[in-house]
């Protein structure tokens, strides 16, 4: 069901102080100096909103140079000091949020109604949890466990944290890096996709604003072959995190592994979805809809494989169907769009690509193509169900990125969790029944960092987000994340001489 709407964006509502450029370095905007430019695209119209320069080398080293002149000082505040700051922080990003809104509807194409409820919300609630979690940087007392030496446990921060975010959600992701790193002491150079700058920037601007001393929190947006790399390979950064495509984290850690540096990677996800034959099917209906179509379905945790056990598959199959025909495609910022483009023409049509290809092996149930009409400028693609694919077909195993369900039958409990977990990704999935001893082997046996039990897709900021085998390692909010952003260290105390010299009698003899 097509939406277009009337409502279009106005101008990009921060465009007159990014007049001085797309990096934010030592609490300013600047440009970038590669001697090239790049444009946000509106990815429903395809007009340009802001174009920059792009960040070069010399402009990762300025940030870092940065970074680094605010480690000390920074590192040396107070867990209050740092609280206090980051509750500041959150005031001020709740006075924004509406142009937070609109930013993020306008460079991802998101609907208006997403970054307001949840978007924007999840990053303010993120920032007053690290608020509070800052207070909270715990070590571990001790006692002699060697004699009359007594032991504990430091946690300190690593230094500077170089990390890169994606364009599926920019702002969020960006917040998820920065704010477990400086609540932990730690300041940071953020690379966010060169499609989605503008939230990053806005949300450093922020910082600023909240009294976050110059330097803790820098952007510099270029390329990933040019400025990513350079951050990730540079020997003043200690700490690299990096969420993105499974391929391109392979290649971060190469690059990281020269420096031997503190590696944090949440990688791509294929997550399942797997129906019993005790569940309730209109909630499983609903759930495989609205956790497939997330964000237009360019959510690594998204319902991406639906596997139903025999009585319940064609009816499920049928009711998908049928509810994702009801989806509202439109422009963003229109009233009652529920999906909006995806985030450019080449994602588009990457995404046909697979369903295209699946044609051939397949039944394509509903969607498989693009609207026309109005709509045809942006970068749209219908909702679209395939069922009957073999399992180790590509739009199986694959992670496509887009508003596309896969659904295959199951006949054995044992098979569905096997067909679950027959994938390189372990990131999220999800298991509908309701019996309890089906949900407790479901969430033990199914291997993925997130296991939702007859739901898909809620998170919050209390608990870890981050993947199994291909997916990465490392977590993303919660307690988990902050200790991700910290090095453990051991003292040691000894009580007496007498010891002191016993233990070197020990090692050296009498002398």
């Amino acid at each position: 069901m097509d939406n277009p709407g009337t409502a279009t964006p106005d101008t990009f509502p921060a465009q007159e102080r990014l007049a001085d450029g797309a990096q934010y370095i030592a609490g300013r905007f600047a440009k970038g100096t590669s001697g090239r430019t790049h444009a946000v695209v509106d990815p429903a119209t395809g007009a340009e909103v802001y174009t920059y320069e792009l960040a070069g080398p010399e402009d990762v080293d300025r940030a870092v140079a940065a970074a680094r002149d605010a480690f000390p000082g920074w590192a040396a505040t107070t867990p209050g000091d740092r609280s206090d700051a980051l509750h500041r922080f959150a005031a001020v990003l709740a006075d924004r949020a509406e142009e937070f809104a609109r930013a993020e509807s306008l460079q991802c194409g998101k609907p208006l109604k997403l970054t307001r409820e949840f978007d924007v919300p999840g990053t303010i609630d993120n920032t007053a949890f690290f608020a509070g979690a800052a207070r909270h940087l715990q070590g571990q007392a001790a006692a002699e466990y060697s004699g009359d030496h007594t032991s504990y446990i430091r946690r300190e921060p690593i230094g500077v944290v170089g990390s890169i975010a994606p364009w599926n959600y920019p702002l969020q992701m960006a917040a998820w890096k920065i704010l477990p790193a400086i609540a932990a002491g730690n300041t940071i150079v953020l690379k966010p996709a060169e499609l989605t700058p503008l939230t990053s920037l806005l949300f450093a601007e922020a910082a600023t604003l909240a009294g976050i001393p110059d330097g803790v929190i820098n952007i510099v947006t270029g390329t990933g072959k040019e400025a990513g790399e350079h951050l990730v390979g540079h020997p003043d950064v200690a700490m690299t995190s990096f969420t993105g495509s499974t391929g391109v984290g392979k290649r971060v850690a190469e690059v990281a592994t020269a420096t031997v540096k503190r590696l944090h990677l949440e990688l791509g996800g294929k997550a399942p979805f797997v129906v019993f034959d005790d569940a309730d099917l209109e909630a499983a209906v609903h759930g495989a809809v609205a956790g497939a179509l997330i964000n237009t379905g360019q959510d690594c945790t998204a319902a991406t494989r639906a596997y139903v056990q025999r009585p319940l598959y064609e009816a499920f199959v049928a009711g998908t169907a049928a509810l994702m025909e009801t989806v509202r495609l439109g422009e963003p910022f229109a009233p009652g769009t529920d999906l909006g483009p995806l985030i450019s023409h080449a994602q588009r049509d990457r995404v046909a690509g697979f369903v295209e290809r699946a044609r051939g092996y397949a039944r394509v149930v509903t969607g498989g193509e693009a609207p026309g009409g109005e709509l045809k400028s942006g970068a749209y693609y219908r909702p679209t169900l395939v069922a009957d694919a073999p399992q180790d077909s590509e739009i199986v195993q694959s992670e496509i990125f887009g508003p596309v369900l896969v659904v295959l039958p199951f006949d054995s409990d044992d098979e569905g969790i096997r067909l679950a977990n027959d994938t390189p990704y372990g990131l999220a999935a999800s298991a509908w029944t309701g019996g309890v001893y089906r949900a407790n082997r479901a969430t033990r046996e199914i291997k993925a960092g997130c296991v939702w039990v007859n739901d898909h897709i809620p998170i919050i900021s209390e608990m870890p987000h981050g993947g199994y085998k291909a997916s990465g390692f490392g977590k993303d909010m919660s307690a988990y994340s902050f200790e991700e952003y910290t090095q453990v260290k051991h003292v040691m105390f000894d009580n007496t001489a007498v010891a002191r010299k016993d233990w070197h009698r020990t090692i050296f003899g009498d002398r």
